[in-house]
């Protein structure tokens, strides 16, 4: 029996002309794509004459869909898998599909291509030697906030999407828990109304309160490196403004340990230091 190929292809995050001539043969040739929104992916298809057999694999059918198209890849076909726009996988359907492949021993194989993380951290201007890509905050605010103190001390480069609806709150809890931080909002990338706004997250949460329309990434600047971060003069003064302004010690002294990237010891020593 011949082994089939389960296939991974980037697809554009706007332009339909960022397609490769090498993805365009993959969905061209495939036996079946499992697609994030058969609708979407079907208007690409028309746009390279592919007539190809259709079905759909999304966040919540993913677990009950990989066995059999699997099943298929097995059976000597090839599977290709696009989600409605980028990378299969980042943060959309893909992994699922991936690892159960492995797991049985099936070929995978990948077209690369588009991903707005990268295409966002390019255009930001932002340190990109290191960067993690965080993908989507938590919903709730408890669960966001604690994800985002586990971030603070990170002196990579952060990349988040963002949803157009909650993109002023989630900038906001970004400056409150990381402190404000250079960072850049870039949305609608690689379409007709694409914008990269640059400056500090409180500016950036100020202007996305106005509203924000089309897909949205975020890129924040990390924690400054050890050998870049405030002394305790510094430290202690920061703790200073921030009780000056009515914030309690403790919370302060734990704002700036965030912000600084630095334990909240330390912080709390040199305000002893200070006295």
């Amino acid at each position: 029996m011949t082994t089939g190929r389960l296939v991974l292809v980037a697809t554009p995050i706007g332009n339909l002309g960022d397609l490769s001539p090498r993805a365009a043969d993959a969905l061209r040739s495939a036996d079946l794509v499992a697609a994030e929104d058969t609708r979407r992916t079907r208007v690409l298809l028309d746009h390279i004459g592919a007539r190809v057999p259709l079905t759909s694999v999304h966040d919540h059918n993913e677990d009950r869909r990989a066995g059999p198209l699997l099943d298929r890849v097995e059976a000597g076909e090839t599977v290709v898998v696009v989600t409605d726009a980028g990378t299969p996988g980042l943060a959309d359907p893909g992994f699922v599909l991936v690892r159960a492949a492995r797991e049985r021993g099936l070929p995978v194989e990948g077209v690369p291509g588009p991903a707005a993380a990268l295409h966002a951290l390019v255009l930001s201007g932002l340190p990109m030697d290191r960067f993690a890509f965080e993908g989507f905050l938590p919903r709730r605010g408890g669960q966001r906030a604690r994800r985002l103190a586990e971030l603070a001390g990170d002196p990579r480069t952060l990349v988040f999407y963002v949803a157009p609806h909650r993109a002023a709150e989630d900038l906001a809890a970004m400056a409150a828990a990381l402190g404000d931080r250079e960072a850049a909002v870039a949305r609608e990338l690689t379409k007709l109304h694409e914008e990269v706004r640059t400056g500090r997250l409180a500016e950036l949460a100020a202007w996305a309160g106005e509203g924000v329309r089309g897909e949205v990434t975020v890129v924040v600047t990390g924690a400054p490196d050890a050998q870049e971060a405030a002394g305790p003069e510094e430290l202690a003064g920061r703790v200073a403004a921030l009780v000056g302004a009515g914030m309690d010690r403790r919370e302060a002294t734990a704002a700036v340990a965030r912000e600084a990237g630095v334990p909240r010891r330390a912080v709390y020593q040199a305000v002893l230091d200070a006295r």
